[in-house]
């Protein structure tokens, strides 16, 4: 018997009679799937990956091995660490010692200025005896510039032991067995319930203009309100409260340059609207 033709698509097979088990085990062979220029584009494309996924690794890396670099410069590194020798103070008045100022901040020589607590230093400095406020600045690349506001003394009070030279804040800033030129004495009562008369006084004092203050060889109070100074000509100024401080300054200023008022013993200016004057 002639053989039979068996056809499957793709594929010729002849079977012969009791071939039928062959033909069970029979599978159609098939081209393959990716073609050869596939699948070189296919590797291609996985080794383009992995080389850009190696860059942006390698560029992550420098970048952070640069971050590191910068930072230990910065806060590490002697490159701009604070050296006292290129310390600056100013402001320091009369009664600041700049030697103390000085040892505040010989404490942080070498210190790298970024990494400076000027916040810290400034409290710091302001513990030095007779410095009111300050302000401290870096000053690269390895300086500092501070600039402090001393406490002057603008007034003399007697103690019983001398004088207590205070500032305008009542802060006592020295003291001395004769008020020195220039500060006038201060009288208030020594019963004054939270020295509102001190306060009173000083206030005053801090609002006259040089040249008037320049005159003032004595100032008093018993209240808040009755707050009086002595000239240096030997007249006696009313001042009273230390509201209308400005309008007091220019009518006193103005009643002592009239010709009418020469030779006046008292100018009473509590009431600036309405001035008065004694002899």
């Amino acid at each position: 018997m002639p053989p039979d033709v068996v056809r499957r698509p793709d594929e010729v097979v002849v079977a012969t009679p009791g071939t039928f088990t062959d033909l069970r085990r029979w599978r159609p062979s098939r081209p393959p799937v990716v073609s050869t220029g596939s699948a070189a584009r296919f590797a291609e494309r996985v080794t383009l990956r992995r080389n850009l996924a190696r860059r942006r690794l390698v560029i992550a890396g420098g970048a952070v091995a640069g971050l590191a670099a910068v930072a230990w410069t910065l806060f590490f590194s002697p490159v701009l660490a604070l050296d006292t020798r290129d310390l600056q103070v100013e402001g320091e008045g009369t009664v600041v010692d700049v030697s103390a100022v000085a040892a505040v901040v010989q404490v942080q020589d070498g210190t790298p200025l970024p990494r400076l607590d000027t916040v810290a230093l400034r409290r710091a400095i302001l513990d030095v005896p007779g410095v009111r406020a300050a302000v401290v600045a870096r000053a690269w690349p390895h300086g500092l510039h501070i600039t402090v506001v001393s406490r002057e003394p603008v007034a003399a009070v007697p103690d019983g032991h001398g004088f207590a030279l205070l500032d305008v804040e009542g802060v006592q800033v020295g003291r001395g067995d004769a008020p020195p030129d220039g500060l006038p004495v201060v009288s208030v009562p020594r019963d004054d319930k939270d020295a509102r008369a001190m306060t009173a006084v000083l206030a005053v004092l801090q609002e006259l203009p040089p040249e008037l203050a320049a005159q003032v060889v004595s100032a008093s109070a018993d209240t808040r309100d009755t707050v009086a100074l002595g000239l240096s000509d030997g007249a006696k100024v009313e001042w009273g409260s230390p509201e209308d401080g400005a309008l007091k300054v220019r009518v006193l200023t103005t009643l002592r340059a009239a010709e009418a008022s020469k030779g006046a013993a008292v100018f009473d200016v509590s009431a600036p609207t309405l001035p008065i004057t004694r002899s």
